[in-house]
């Protein structure tokens, strides 16, 4: 009933809706579309496109329930028998489907942007080129990764579990500082939004003084560990009042931070700006925000000094690239959020590599030893805290499906 739905409405949305406008009878038809979900630190959902020309794009969705259903429902039907080359025409096809539906934020952009990096991945291989140079090519040879360091659970994890505060202890940030950037990362990250033994007005969102000298603590015993071995970034989780979130900058300004992530929750810009305009330390946010124009307001306002899209969350590939343009307007750089499994991270390398303004990719799956695995390769995919752009069609990777059936999450 739902497939007769999308297709009619996309139908209506596209006028006469030429499934195959003014392309050539052997041009490449969309066969199926499907997904499984790889159970690692996140439930990584991964979207895999089949062609009639015997090509196979792959691509990821952002962790989020329901992603799978809206994929197999809701946008399959929309996209079988269409051209996978025609990945931004299908991109605005996909959101005029489920409109009304969420397809401008929230679960629908989430499951489009799964879906718009497998189309890049399957274009990129039909068309033998890497999908950076589909987006005008490459800016740089390699792309800067930086390490999330977590630092144990997030605040809520931790009171769920009744972790003792013992956790955080700045002793525990030092020597896991040490660990990455033995590893090779020169760019770090650590949770800020942590207990400190004290009670924390998790409602209210105040920080006392004990809990901002906790942070301060921490971010001593990072910066003493590696000196100028190592940038160092900590994020707040969206956790905290502007007058809390001051506190806690002003605190650790003196230890000169690469950024302070999130300090407040996304929904208002003014009171990001209002932040930005009382602080000395750069500010960065945007896993929260979807596509270009939830970015346009935090440049426009002055409100951030580093945008962080989410790839697989945002938009997809393309996206991301405008936002990273965008952003370049403003002379801001563009360091993209990323907790997903290879697909989304390489999604993100070949953003990085189309855009002047790119500064850094996260890695979050340090505490994944098979990470590496789901990909078919002789050597690391990263090192030294660098990944090689690659000159391999499409993605520039190959999942090794076995190891994605061993980790498979029922």
């Amino acid at each position: 009933m739902y497939e007769d739905f999308a297709t009619k409405l996309a139908t209506t949305m596209w006028g006469d809706y030429d499934r195959t406008p003014g392309r050539e009878t052997d041009a490449p038809e969309i066969t199926d579309l499907s997904t499984v979900v790889v159970d690692g630190n996140f439930p990584w959902t991964i979207v895999t496109i089949e062609t009639d020309a015997g090509v196979t794009g792959i691509g990821e969705s952002y962790p989020s329930p329901g992603v799978h259903e809206v994929i197999t429902d809701y946008l399959r039907p929309v996209l079988v028998g269409e051209n996978p080359l025609d990945v931004e025409r299908l991109y605005h096809l996909m959101r005029e489907s489920l409109s009304g539906r969420g397809s401008q934020q929230g679960i629908g952009t989430i499951a489009i942007s799964g879906v718009e990096l497998a189309l890049w991945d399957a274009a990129g291989k039909y068309l033998d080129q890497p999908v950076y140079q589909l987006l005008g090519g490459k800016m740089r040879e390699e792309v800067r990764i930086y390490a999330d360091c977590h630092a144990g659970e997030s605040m809520v994890d931790a009171a769920l579990e009744g972790q003792s505060a013992e956790t955080y202890r700045p002793e525990a940030y030092a020597e896991e500082a040490r660990d990455a950037v033995d590893e090779g990362f020169d760019l770090i990250k650590f949770d800020l939004d942590v207990p400190s033994g004290a009670e924390i007005q998790t409602k209210s969102r105040h920080l006392t003084e004990a809990e901002v000298e906790h942070k301060r603590r921490l971010v001593e015993a990072v910066a003493d560990e590696v000196g100028d071995e190592a940038e160092y970034a900590f994020d707040l989780h969206w956790n905290f009042t502007v007058e809390s979130a001051k506190r806690v900058c002003d605190a650790i300004q003196r230890y000169d931070p690469a950024w302070v992530e999130d300090p407040l929750p996304p929904e208002n810009t003014e009171a990001m700006a209002n932040l930005a305009s009382k602080v000395d330390v750069p500010l960065l946010t945007g896993e929260n925000r979807y596509g270009r124009h939830g970015f346009r307001d935090l440049l426009e306002q002055g409100a951030v000094d580093f945008v962080a899209p989410d790839v697989p969350k945002t938009g997809g590939i393309a996206e991301s690239k405008k936002i990273g343009d965008l952003a370049d307007a403003y002379y801001c750089p563009l360091t993209p959020h990323n907790i997903g499994s290879p697909v989304a991270t390489m999604a993100g390398v070949h953003v990085g590599a189309s855009v002047p303004n790119f500064l850094a990719l996260e890695f979050h799956a340090r505490d994944v030893p098979w990470w590496e695995d789901l990909v078919r390769r002789s050597e690391p995919l990263i090192q030294n805290g660098r990944i090689t752009v690659p000159d391999a069609p499409g993605l520039g990777i190959e999942l090794d499906w076995d190891v994605v059936e061993e980790h498979r999450k029922e």
